[in-house]
């Protein structure tokens, strides 16, 4: 019998799951953690099962002699210290391939949202009434379809955007770490630096993975190759993007708004970016949605299970780190 400790709610069923198969369950009542409840649960955990907004560092790992499995629930796993788990001869396991299609959907209702002003006009609209139809109103918005698309980061969600975006005759421009002439020759896509893709794109979709080499990719400099008419979205992570920076190109109207499902500084938002009209804000719902979540869960529960039953499970971060038993 393994003790398994989850740090945030998850569904009943996959919690039954793990007690079935005759393990203790412990599971935190809400959704963020307070540290001091982290690390009293992890203290005689076997197992620790955690959404990406529980940060697992060195004192976590120091508080957990029993630990053997870390389960995030999520794809990324920057809230993870990776060298420590490796040095502990800690599993990470994470929650690939189930989430995609629906952060591809949300990257396109984002750029939606902000380019046809949606949450700008939803708002006016409950405070003053229907304003009444005018052929050009204040609030023209732009189109999305024929336009050009630039993904930093061509991986299983990037791919999935792109493929969205065939369906709004959309050229397709990307750059990532590998090129995948697959996907270029599937879709269309064409490989280009980074300053290309800013200067060319009329929306910049941020899918890249956090990694030191990520951290600020977009700045100052970065958001100065932008035109004037395009906009940014940040499905990725927060610190990707340089917030002040953003605020700034914002303000004076140097792109032309942005959209962010991800932020900074979590759960903090940078103070100037709610008060701005060109931006659409989201609080991290990628893969908020019933299904999506149920499966992320399940996947998390199958890979614990079968690491406790001495398999190797399919969702290791890092393969080459089974030691072939518990």
């Amino acid at each position: 019998m393994a003790r398994i400790f989850v740090s945030c709610r998850i569904f009943p069923d996959e919690v039954a799951r793990l007690e079935r198969a005759g393990h203790e369950v412990e599971m935190y009542p809400g959704d963020m953690i307070p540290r001091e409840e982290l690390l009293r649960g992890v203290s005689s955990a076997d197992v620790l099962i955690c959404p990406l907004s529980t940060k697992v560092d060195g004192e976590v790992f120091s508080s957990a002699p029993h630990l053997k499995i870390v389960a995030n629930l999520g794809v990324g796993v920057d809230n993870i210290d990776l060298g420590e788990a490796r040095a502990r001869k800690v599993l990470v396991l994470n929650t690939p391939g189930v989430l995609t299609e629906t952060v591809a959907d949300l990257a396109f209702a984002l750029m939606l949202a902000v380019a046809r002003r949606i949450v700008e006009l939803d708002k006016r609209l409950r405070a003053d009434g229907f304003p009444g139809w005018s052929f050009m109103p204040r609030y023209l918005g732009r189109d999305v379809w024929g336009t050009t698309l630039g993904i930093v980061g061509l991986g299983r969600i990037g791919g999935a955007i792109a493929r969205r975006a065939k369906c709004f005759s959309m050229e397709v421009l990307y750059h990532s770490r590998t090129r995948k002439p697959d996907l270029e020759e599937e879709l269309g896509c064409r490989y280009v630096g980074l300053d290309e893709l800013l200067r060319e794109s009329d929306f910049v979709v941020l899918c890249t993975p956090l990694t030191p080499e990520t951290h600020h990719l977009i700045g100052e400099r970065e958001l100065s190759l932008m035109k004037d008419t395009a906009y940014l979205v940040n499905i990725s992570r927060g610190p990707v993007v340089d917030e002040a920076a953003l605020v700034r190109a914002l303000r004076e109207g140097r792109i032309a708004g942005a959209a962010l499902d991800v932020f900074e500084r979590e759960p903090e938002i940078h103070p100037g970016l709610p008060e701005l009209d060109n931006v659409v804000l989201t609080p991290h719902i990628g893969s908020a949605t019933t299904g999506t979540r149920r499966r992320m869960a399940a996947l998390a529960v199958d890979g614990v299970l079968a690491a406790l039953r001495g398999e190797r499970p399919a969702n290791l971060v890092e393969p080459d780190v089974w030691p072939g038993k518990l």
